[in-house]
Protein backbone atom coordinates (compact mmCIF):
# COMPACT_ATOMS: atom_id res chain seq x y z
CA UNK A 1 0.00 0.00 0.00
CA UNK A 2 2.98 2.39 0.39
CA UNK A 3 2.52 2.78 -3.48
CA UNK A 4 -0.41 4.16 -3.65
CA UNK A 5 -0.69 8.10 -3.66
CA UNK A 6 -2.43 9.83 -0.83
CA UNK A 7 -5.55 10.74 -2.71
CA UNK A 8 -6.06 6.82 -3.22
CA UNK A 9 -8.48 7.16 -0.75
CA UNK A 10 -10.01 9.93 -2.05
CA UNK A 11 -10.55 8.82 -4.98
CA UNK A 12 -12.11 5.54 -3.85
CA UNK A 13 -14.19 7.16 -1.43
CA UNK A 14 -15.80 9.39 -4.74
CA UNK A 15 -16.47 6.03 -6.93
CA UNK A 16 -18.01 4.56 -4.21
CA UNK A 17 -20.49 7.58 -3.78
CA UNK A 18 -21.09 6.94 -7.10
CA UNK A 19 -22.42 3.33 -6.28
CA UNK A 20 -19.62 1.05 -7.52
CA UNK A 21 -18.36 -1.54 -5.34
CA UNK A 22 -14.84 -1.39 -3.89
CA UNK A 23 -13.05 -3.80 -6.22
CA UNK A 24 -14.92 -1.84 -9.36
CA UNK A 25 -13.64 1.57 -7.58
CA UNK A 26 -10.33 0.28 -7.16
CA UNK A 27 -9.99 -1.04 -11.09
CA UNK A 28 -11.62 2.27 -12.14
CA UNK A 29 -8.80 4.08 -10.59
CA UNK A 30 -6.03 1.36 -11.74
CA UNK A 31 -7.17 2.18 -14.97
CA UNK A 32 -7.14 6.02 -14.95
CA UNK A 33 -3.30 5.85 -13.15
CA UNK A 34 -2.55 3.97 -16.08
CA UNK A 35 -4.29 6.77 -18.43
CA UNK A 36 -2.48 9.19 -16.79
CA UNK A 37 1.12 7.72 -16.98
CA UNK A 38 0.22 6.97 -20.75
CA UNK A 39 -0.46 10.88 -21.30
CA UNK A 40 1.92 12.05 -18.87
CA UNK A 41 4.68 11.20 -21.15
CA UNK A 42 4.21 13.48 -24.10
CA UNK A 43 2.41 16.39 -21.83
CA UNK A 44 3.22 17.15 -17.97
CA UNK A 45 -0.07 16.92 -15.77
CA UNK A 46 -0.39 19.71 -13.22
CA UNK A 47 -2.73 18.56 -10.80
CA UNK A 48 -2.59 14.49 -10.81
CA UNK A 49 -5.70 14.27 -8.39
CA UNK A 50 -8.32 16.25 -10.44
CA UNK A 51 -6.82 14.49 -13.94
CA UNK A 52 -7.45 10.97 -11.94
CA UNK A 53 -10.85 12.19 -10.67
CA UNK A 54 -12.10 13.24 -14.04
CA UNK A 55 -10.85 10.03 -15.61
CA UNK A 56 -12.37 8.08 -13.13
CA UNK A 57 -15.42 9.58 -13.41
CA UNK A 58 -15.69 8.87 -16.98
CA UNK A 59 -14.54 5.41 -16.84
CA UNK A 60 -16.93 5.03 -14.74
CA UNK A 61 -19.72 6.34 -16.74
CA UNK A 62 -18.17 4.41 -19.51
CA UNK A 63 -18.15 1.30 -17.50
CA UNK A 64 -21.91 1.90 -16.52
CA UNK A 65 -23.29 2.06 -20.80
CA UNK A 66 -21.55 -0.96 -21.15
CA UNK A 67 -23.15 -3.03 -18.30
CA UNK A 68 -26.42 -1.49 -19.53
CA UNK A 69 -27.69 -3.52 -22.11
CA UNK A 70 -31.54 -2.02 -22.59
CA UNK A 71 -29.59 1.50 -23.67
CA UNK A 72 -28.52 0.65 -27.15
CA UNK A 73 -31.90 -2.60 -27.17
CA UNK A 74 -33.39 -2.34 -31.25
CA UNK A 75 -37.09 -2.02 -30.54
CA UNK A 76 -39.60 -2.86 -33.71
CA UNK A 77 -41.40 0.08 -34.33
CA UNK A 78 -44.50 -2.16 -33.98
CA UNK A 79 -43.80 -2.79 -30.48
CA UNK A 80 -43.68 0.72 -29.38
CA UNK A 81 -46.97 1.17 -31.37
CA UNK A 82 -48.84 -1.48 -29.50
CA UNK A 83 -47.94 0.36 -26.04
CA UNK A 84 -47.80 3.89 -27.09
CA UNK A 85 -49.97 4.28 -30.03
CA UNK A 86 -48.14 6.88 -32.50
CA UNK A 87 -51.44 7.66 -33.94
CA UNK A 88 -54.81 8.06 -32.09
CA UNK A 89 -56.70 5.34 -33.54
CA UNK A 90 -60.17 6.48 -32.97
CA UNK A 91 -58.87 10.28 -34.15
CA UNK A 92 -61.35 11.37 -37.07
CA UNK A 93 -61.53 14.82 -38.99
CA UNK A 94 -63.88 16.34 -36.84
CA UNK A 95 -61.66 15.67 -33.76
CA UNK A 96 -59.02 17.18 -35.72
CA UNK A 97 -61.04 20.33 -36.49
CA UNK A 98 -62.23 20.52 -33.32
CA UNK A 99 -58.59 20.40 -31.19
CA UNK A 100 -57.61 23.09 -33.98
CA UNK A 101 -60.57 25.09 -33.00
CA UNK A 102 -59.84 24.82 -29.06
CA UNK A 103 -56.12 25.88 -30.04
CA UNK A 104 -57.68 28.87 -31.64
CA UNK A 105 -59.80 29.67 -28.63
CA UNK A 106 -56.80 29.28 -26.03
CA UNK A 107 -54.47 31.71 -28.58
CA UNK A 108 -57.30 34.33 -28.48
CA UNK A 109 -57.78 33.73 -24.51
CA UNK A 110 -53.68 34.53 -24.55
CA UNK A 111 -53.84 37.41 -27.17
CA UNK A 112 -56.30 39.46 -24.51
CA UNK A 113 -53.14 38.90 -21.80
CA UNK A 114 -50.54 39.44 -23.96
CA UNK A 115 -48.75 38.53 -26.82
CA UNK A 116 -45.01 37.97 -24.89
CA UNK A 117 -47.12 36.06 -22.54
CA UNK A 118 -48.78 34.22 -26.03
CA UNK A 119 -45.26 33.39 -27.20
CA UNK A 120 -43.84 32.26 -23.80
CA UNK A 121 -46.40 29.60 -23.57
CA UNK A 122 -46.51 28.70 -27.36
CA UNK A 123 -42.61 28.03 -27.15
CA UNK A 124 -42.40 26.38 -23.78
CA UNK A 125 -45.79 24.25 -25.23
CA UNK A 126 -43.34 23.46 -27.94
CA UNK A 127 -40.51 22.28 -25.64
CA UNK A 128 -38.36 24.58 -24.83
CA UNK A 129 -37.42 25.44 -21.13
CA UNK A 130 -37.65 28.36 -19.30
CA UNK A 131 -33.88 28.68 -19.58
CA UNK A 132 -33.86 28.33 -23.35
CA UNK A 133 -37.10 31.11 -23.89
CA UNK A 134 -35.20 33.35 -21.01
CA UNK A 135 -32.09 33.52 -23.45
CA UNK A 136 -33.78 33.89 -26.76
CA UNK A 137 -36.25 37.01 -25.14
CA UNK A 138 -33.43 38.36 -23.01
CA UNK A 139 -35.70 38.08 -19.64
CA UNK A 140 -35.12 36.37 -16.43
CA UNK A 141 -36.56 33.25 -15.79
CA UNK A 142 -38.64 34.34 -12.79
CA UNK A 143 -40.29 36.75 -15.77
CA UNK A 144 -40.75 33.29 -17.75
CA UNK A 145 -42.33 31.85 -14.85
CA UNK A 146 -44.81 34.45 -13.68
CA UNK A 147 -45.78 34.49 -18.00
CA UNK A 148 -46.46 30.61 -17.55
CA UNK A 149 -48.81 31.63 -14.27
CA UNK A 150 -50.63 34.23 -16.17
CA UNK A 151 -51.28 31.62 -19.10
CA UNK A 152 -52.03 28.90 -17.19
CA UNK A 153 -54.37 31.07 -15.04
CA UNK A 154 -56.36 32.83 -18.35
CA UNK A 155 -56.89 29.07 -19.86
CA UNK A 156 -58.50 27.55 -16.84
CA UNK A 157 -60.50 30.66 -16.23
CA UNK A 158 -61.40 30.56 -19.88
CA UNK A 159 -62.17 26.74 -19.34
CA UNK A 160 -64.60 27.18 -16.21
CA UNK A 161 -66.57 29.89 -17.95
CA UNK A 162 -66.68 27.84 -21.64
CA UNK A 163 -68.01 24.78 -19.55
CA UNK A 164 -70.22 27.32 -17.98
CA UNK A 165 -69.05 26.85 -14.24
CA UNK A 166 -68.62 30.20 -12.54
CA UNK A 167 -66.37 30.75 -9.62
CA UNK A 168 -69.28 30.84 -7.42
CA UNK A 169 -70.82 27.70 -8.27
CA UNK A 170 -67.63 25.75 -8.30
CA UNK A 171 -67.55 27.21 -4.29
CA UNK A 172 -71.24 26.44 -3.96
CA UNK A 173 -70.57 22.83 -5.50
CA UNK A 174 -67.44 22.34 -2.59
CA UNK A 175 -69.50 23.36 0.59
CA UNK A 176 -72.11 20.96 -0.80
CA UNK A 177 -69.98 18.17 -0.46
Amino acid sequence: MASRPAYFERLLKFLRRKGRSREDAEDLIQEAMLRLHVYGRDTPVVNEEAFLRHAAHNLSIDQHRRTRPDLRKEVPIEDIDEQNPLVAPESTPEDTIEAQQRLDRIKAVLDAVSLRTREIYFAHRSGYSYAEIAAHMDISNITIKRHMARALLAIMEHCRTEQGETEEDGIANRTEE
